[in-house]
């Protein structure tokens, strides 16, 4: 039996024995699950064309590298201190550390022997990808989790790229003029299918009452505790300095618009295609939804942080200076071929219609 089918059979059982499960619990063994969850498999390939997504890292060089320079920024209105912290929470398999560190030695030397670079992965699968990678930065980073380090990181930075998207969130729906909580059991055949039960928490009911939204009815949403529990203890784990998330997301009003989003923003994607049935395959397919800006700057208003940025992808990467950052890239290729595809992977990144489009940047500082 396949690892992806072993977890299946553990899912039927634990619902066969337990009754309906949350599809919280439900997504994070789908995602997360040690022995069959989608990302701890070191069988799959997740990233790139080959794979079922691709992240900006892997569209262009450039992205890291503009990022970098920003990040050389944030370390000067820190004061330069002598040393600082880079945390990267949901590191992936490094090749946005690896871009980052690249680009600190070949234009920030003094910047990056000030830098100490903690990947944060859970995926032990990823995690031994990233050391795989960035070998040559042995001496820069450690492998850590953001809430198990010693203390409060005393100026740096914790950065989150297609983190928050990727928690496990909690399904409702909106019934007789009441919130259900759209949980997930068992068919006669052992399929999985949806099924509504009593909120398991009062926490879904606050949070509609703390953005002020009531679902229309038969309107189904998803709920991402989980997003506004991180940015929470991401506050306590630091001290002082910065917190930059980058992912897809929406205010609330739009978020929960019945007009735009009567299901939800819940899909699930294999091989760069949606998949037509999310409690499909779980352990194969990556399941995502769309963040909620307004909750998680409430949270992080509420966890002592200030908004410094929230703005479009493409626009934070042109005040960042990726065409300069596209130029002096170009000047160290060793031909025109390099080149040119450099400059085709700039143009991913800024046309209309591109992936950066919809994605948004968030800084946050404490």
């Amino acid at each position: 039996m396949n690892a992806s089918a072993a977890l299946r059979s553990r899912l039927r059982a634990r619902i066969a024995q337990t009754g309906p499960i949350t599809f919280r619990d439900w997504m994070d063994a789908a995602l997360y699950d040690e022995r069959g969850g989608y990302y701890a498999r070191p069988d799959l390939a997740r990233w790139g064309r080959t794979g079922d997504y691709r992240t900006s890292p892997e569209c262009s060089p450039l992205f890291a590298a503009t990022c970098a320079h920003y990040f050389a920024q944030l370390y000067t209105e820190l004061g330069t201190p002598e040393r600082w912290t880079i945390i990267e929470a949901g590191a992936g398999n490094g090749r946005f550390a690896a871009g980052v560190l690249d680009t600190f030695a070949h234009e920030h030397p003094a910047l990056l022997r000030a830098t100490q670079y903690v990947i944060d992965e859970r995926s032990a699968d990823a995690q031994a990808r990233a050391r795989e990678l960035l070998d040559a930065h042995v001496e820069r980073v450690d492998y850590a989790s953001l809430f198990e380090l010693s203390g409060p990181v005393r100026g740096g930075l914790i950065f989150a790229n297609e983190l928050l998207d990727a928690l496990p969130v909690h399904r409702v729906v909106q019934r007789g003029g009441q919130l259900r909580e759209l949980c997930v059991g068992l068919d006669g055949a052992g399929k999985f299918i949806w099924v509504e039960c009593a909120p398991g928490t009062p926490r879904l009911a606050e949070h509609f009452a703390r953005l002020h939204v009531t679902l229309a009815e038969g309107q189904a949403a998803e709920v991402n505790l989980a997003a506004a529990d991180w940015i929470t203890q991401a506050a306590h784990a630091l001290a002082r300095g910065f917190i930059m998330l980058i992912d897809y997301g929406a205010e609330a009003t739009a978020l929960y618009d019945v007009r735009q989003r009567p299901d939800g923003t819940l899909r699930a994607f294999q091989q760069h295609q949606l998949s037509a049935d999310v409690l499909a395959r779980p352990g194969e397919q990556d399941l995502t939804t769309t963040v909620n800006w307004t909750q998680i700057k409430q949270a992080a208003a509420a966890a002592g942080l200030r908004t410094v940025l929230h703005v479009r992808q493409d626009e934070f990467l042109l005040r960042a200076g990726l065409l300069e950052q596209l130029e002096r890239m170009s000047a160290r290729l060793p031909d025109e071929a390099a080149c040119i595809a450099l400059r085709l992977s700039a143009r991913e990144m800024l046309l209309p219609g591109g992936m950066s489009q919809s994605f948004q940047v968030l800084v946050l500082e404490k």
